[in-house]
């Protein structure tokens, strides 16, 4: 072993773990961030119509934990998430909120160009966004059944992600 070469690997090994926690803060500081205005504790009210006729309320679910995704059809990020969002959607129960997509017929005739078949309110003047804390999409939040919100993320979720919370909510 050549002199010197065993401080030089351990000075290296501090190096990067100090990188690694500086990111690790970075990463957290800027979720924290990005989530400070969004809705805790107790879910706020939804309810409304879906694009497909049928009423909603978040109060009626209570046996499964839901997903509430908002989104819109302006948004690239959305579109990366919305084949996941999709695929959720037939195992468990999922509500998805359009925000400032347009009226009801725009956004009905993106999921058909799209061929997305989840449940969605469309929100198009960002009422029911504000009142969830929804300054940006997408943004995500899984509700227990006790109506509580146990995860809510803003930004790209994947859908193994997703599932996995869900799960845990259960």
């Amino acid at each position: 072993m050549v002199a010197g070469s065993g401080r030089r690997w351990r000075g290296r090994l501090a190096r990067w773990g100090l990188e690694a926690l500086l990111l690790a803060a970075l990463f957290f500081g800027l979720r924290a961030w990005l989530q400070q205005d969004m809705a805790e504790g107790t879910a706020p009210e939804l309810a409304g119509t879906t694009l497909d006729g049928r009423a909603f309320d978040l109060q009626a679910f209570s046996e499964r934990p839901v997903l509430v995704h908002f989104w819109a059809t302006w948004c690239r990020i959305c579109r990366l998430e919305q084949d996941g969002i999709d695929a959720i959607a037939r195992d468990w129960p999922v509500i998805t909120v359009a925000m400032q997509s347009g009226d009801a017929a725009a956004v009905r005739a993106f999921l058909a160009r799209e061929g997305l078949g989840f449940p969605v309110i469309n929100d198009p003047d960002g009422a029911l966004a504000r009142r969830w804390g929804v300054t940006g999409v997408p943004a995500s939040f899984i509700i227990d059944r006790q109506n509580r919100i146990v995860f809510r993320e803003r930004g790209y979720t994947t859908e193994t992600g997703l599932r996995a919370r869900l799960r845990l909510a259960q």
